[in-house]
């Protein structure tokens, strides 16, 4: 098995042990102890802002899970790839109060390698836009 292999089975499993699953006691096996996230202009740091990230989404999208995965673009510790996510919107996330319509949206994310764990990831999301367009018009 390729090591570009290897990394697109990492974030396969990644997404279904945290995203599908909500088991946030997997952080620690697929993201570095020194992991950054940068999404939305800010940087986010380490194991506890992954867990967070990951109990706030299955709090506010119910019935969360990810449609498809797909891997764009590797090079020697990177690979470019997105996701299709959807579920209900059922409680506040980002200010943004509860809809509970069906979400649907794309993260386009490049993951940096160290070794088998994810040392950092650039994130540009769909989430929240989709989650002000289900928003009750008042």
């Amino acid at each position: 098995m390729s090591v570009t292999q290897s990394y697109e089975e990492r974030i396969r499993f990644a997404n279904d042990e945290l995203i599908n699953k909500g088991k946030t006691a997997a952080v620690e096996e697929y993201f570095t102890e020194t992991y950054v996230a940068y999404a939305e202009d800010k940087k986010y740091e380490g194991h506890a802002f992954a867990k967070r990230y990951i109990k706030q989404l299955h709090k506010a999208i119910g019935k969360i899970k990810i449609e498809k995965i797909t891997f764009l673009s590797h090079d020697e510790n990177k690979v470019t790839w997105q996701r299709k996510v959807s579920g209900v919107h059922q409680a506040d996330m980002k200010g943004i109060p509860a809809s509970g319509k069906k979400v649907v949206w794309h993260d386009m994310v490049v993951s940096r390698f160290e070794g088998e764990k994810i040392a950092e990831d650039w994130c540009n999301s769909e989430l929240k836009g989709e989650l002000l367009v289900k928003v009750p018009k008042g």
